[in-house]
């Protein structure tokens, strides 16, 4: 039926994966015209060609809470549970940020903490601006590194319960994580690189004039 989990889909956090969204938000999407009309039947790979149509993310919104479109494309995936390089593919996805958005939140929901913060935190150099429904349905900007630091950093967000992970340091501690580099340290050894590149040729030239 088009409301029931795949029955190959594996429990994700010790239950079904629809789980993972509270009832009565799952009631709204099931009600939604867009969930009828346009996810049932939607599997892996015709899930891509919805997710590159979306134009905002959002929870629920208006009086009646009506779910946006990204909330029902997430509550798809967890019924049809995408294999792992499907989702990371979403994830790497650079030319359809909404796409890139979608596979992180659900990635969020059911990934590991390792892969939560190998996947989602390079997703801090990607500064696009995204539009966010807010709960009265206006709407506001704000960009892929703003809502992917929400995934990382908040409890409740788009009107779920995000499963909980450790923070960045305890798996660091224990040796399950390398420290993050941001992309400016990055630029910032390349350029410290160079200069001492530079310099080692100076020296060399200089030497060589001074035996000539």
């Amino acid at each position: 039926m088009a409301n029931r989990t795949d029955p190959t889909a594996r429990s994700i956090h010790g239950t079904n994966p629809q789980n993972l969204i509270e009832k009565i938000v799952r009631l709204k999407i099931y009600a939604m015209p867009y969930w009828k009309e346009k996810c049932f039947g939607l599997n892996a790979e015709t899930l891509v060609d919805k997710a590159m149509e979306l134009d905002h993310v959002g929870g629920t919104y208006g009086g009646n809470q009506k779910a946006t479109n990204f909330l029902c494309l997430i509550l798809k995936m967890l019924q049809i549970q995408p294999e792992k390089e499907i989702v990371v593919e979403f994830i790497k996805n650079d030319d359809y940020k909404y796409v890139r958005v979608l596979g992180a939140f659900y990635l969020r929901l059911v990934g590991s903490p390792l892969d939560v913060y190998q996947y989602l935190e390079p997703l801090y150099n990607d500064y696009r601006k995204v539009r966010e429904r807010k709960l009265d349905g206006t709407f506001k900007l704000s960009h892929v590194d703003e809502i992917v630091d929400e995934m990382l950093t908040k409890d409740f967000m788009l009107d779920i319960a995000l499963p909980r992970i450790p923070a960045r340091w305890t798996l660091e501690t224990a040796d399950r994580l390398e420290p993050r580099m941001s992309a400016l340290e990055g630029d910032f050894d390349e350029e410290l690189e160079e200069d001492e590149e530079m310099q080692a040729k100076a020296q060399a030239a200089a030497l060589e004039l001074e035996m000539a």
